[in-house]
């Protein structure tokens, strides 16, 4: 148990001043907000903290109640705390007078006093870490907003959410479910404006309430350095005043502080996972122990390549966000890693609680802009997953150069399409694209710019159906054709022979993936 003076000397002298100090000392028991020009509610050895107080009069009433009701200190901002009248009332009244500095927040107060009457400061300092989690600060800004509160990153995930939950409305308790606001509930904030605020502004917005019984919220958003980290949300009963909005928005500054340490322990760890993760997909030394501490279920898995296409975005932040898209719940949170220019994501196959069809399905139905190319390999044991990686990595080489087109290219669905790739790859390798009479038309397309070596090829793909060759071309049918009796002209080939037809067709297949690859 800790006394006034210990407790002002642990939370330190850079945020708080005992002004006065009754004797005997007095021990500290919980922090109280106090609203102005209403009844406070302390106990025994309660420090009430000033929210609001701005003048003297207010002062001297609320440390008059305070002495009649047993609390140990009164809390006050300068020039409140340093009038005359105020440090005699406390002396009449014989309650403690803490001064807190000015600039300090009043959550990032209650959040400190409550670790030092834990003991969690103490323990903070031993162990070179934060005094407490964002559930402890999520409750100390609830108190000095007086309301429910969540903190939320950028992408509307709960990271973490006070008590009092209960005095809130079906959206909120959705959103604490489901660790995410809903979709449904997004919606209405964004038809609001609410989001576009939200990533413009840097002050509180008070959002009403809603004919659905959504009750009425105060949004804070939560920035560092011009970036948007997060944002806090207060289920409130209708509009606060502004002493409260103020309060509640100069938390702001500690959340960002304690998002951006978070995150530093989130980057940490997706690192480590990363690691591990690409000793698995390289078949490397140490990848039984990276599945051990990865906790990969020994049953089938895939491998989903993921590349974006290019765009004004830089490639590194679109990576970044599909990898958080990816790992923000879908299934069982796919295990994660980047080599190159591609985001691999491991999944089991099964949908047991989540997997492959579950990122699949987020995958097609997702509004992604811009769209990735997404490659699949075939499900695989554990002891296997090198090769699904090689084969999503086929996929991929075949997409980028948009010989494949499917928004997910699924290894096992393609593999007409790789038998042509590899058959093609192996005849440009033995170099038959000299033979025969394609050399004749390569040349005459070059230097007539005419497309005949195209014409040809949508002919042996649809013989003789000109409508649909002309269709494949974006030609009309008797412009098709008359390409065709031009073809027979320039070079003697006998198309009625199958012999010649597949030879031809393995010669502009190889020429076709030659100029894609």
């Amino acid at each position: 148990m800790l006394d006034i003076r210990a407790l002002v000397e642990r939370v330190g002298p850079a945020l708080l001043r005992t002004v006065f100090s009754p004797e005997p000392n007095t021990v500290a028991g919980d922090v109280v907000i106090a609203e102005p020009d209403q009844p406070t509610t302390a106990a025994g050895g309660d420090l009430v903290l000033g929210v609001g107080v701005g003048d003297v009069e207010q002062a001297v009433r609320l440390v008059r109640d305070c002495g009649e009701q047993g609390a140990a200190a009164v809390l006050l901002k300068p020039p409140v705390s340093a009038e005359a009248a105020v440090v005699e009332a406390v002396r009449g009244a014989d309650v403690a007078l803490v001064e807190v500095r000015p600039g300090t927040a009043w959550a990032q107060l209650v959040w400190l006093i409550r670790a030092a009457l834990a003991g969690g400061i103490r323990q903070a300092e031993e162990s070179g870490i934060g005094v407490a989690d964002l559930f402890r600060l999520a409750d100390a800004v609830a108190d000095v907003v007086d309301a429910p509160v969540t903190i939320e990153d950028a992408h509307s995930q709960v990271l973490a959410y006070s008590a009092r939950q209960d005095l809130t409305d079906p959206a909120r308790v959705s959103t604490i479910m489901g660790r995410k606001q809903p979709d449904d509930v997004l919606a209405k904030f964004r038809a609001r404006g609410t989001f576009r605020q939200l990533t413009k502004g840097s002050s509180a917005i008070f959002v009403p309430a809603q004919q659905d019984g959504t009750l009425p919220r105060l949004v804070m958003p939560i920035r560092m350095g011009g970036e948007l980290l997060g944002s806090m949300w207060a289920v409130v009963p209708g509009p606060v005043s502004e002493e409260r909005a103020t309060a509640f928005a100069d938390t702001a500054p500690l959340v960002a502080l304690q998002l951006l340490r978070w995150r530093a322990v989130a980057d940490v760890q997706r690192r480590r996972t990363a690691e591990q993760v690409r000793l698995l997909l390289d078949g490397s030394d140490g990848w039984r122990a990276a599945a051990s501490e990865l906790a990969v279920p020994n049953e089938e898995h895939r491998v989903i390549a993921i590349e974006m296409p290019a765009s004004d975005e830089p490639a590194e932040g679109q990576r970044l966000a599909m990898w958080e898209w990816i790992t923000r719940g879908i299934g069982r949170r796919p295990l994660v890693t980047e080599i190159g220019t591609v985001l691999y994501a491991l999944v089991p196959d099964q949908a047991r609680g989540g997997g492959w069809p579950e990122l699949r399905q987020a995958l097609l139905s997702h509004d992604l802009s811009p769209r990735p190319l997404v490659a699949v390999g075939t499900s695989v044991a554990v002891t296997d997953i090198p090769g699904s990686r090689a084969q999503a990595d086929e996929l991929i080489g075949m997409l980028r150069t948009g010989l494949v087109r499917q928004p997910v290219a699924v290894y096992e669905d393609l593999w007409h399409l790789l038998v042509l790739s590899r058959m093609a790859g192996a005849a440009t390798d033995a170099g038959v694209a000299a033979l025969g009479p394609l050399a004749v038309l390569r040349e005459h397309d070059r230097g007539q710019g005419t497309d005949y070596q195209a014409t040809l090829h949508a002919w042996l793909r649809h013989p003789g159906d000109p409508r649909q060759a002309g269709r494949e071309l974006r030609v009309h049918p008797n412009t098709f054709r008359y390409r065709m009796k031009r073809i027979g002209q320039l070079v003697e080939v006998d198309l009625d022979d199958p012999d010649v037809r597949s030879a031809l067709l393995v010669q502009l297949l190889a020429e076709r993936w030659a100029q894609h690859g």
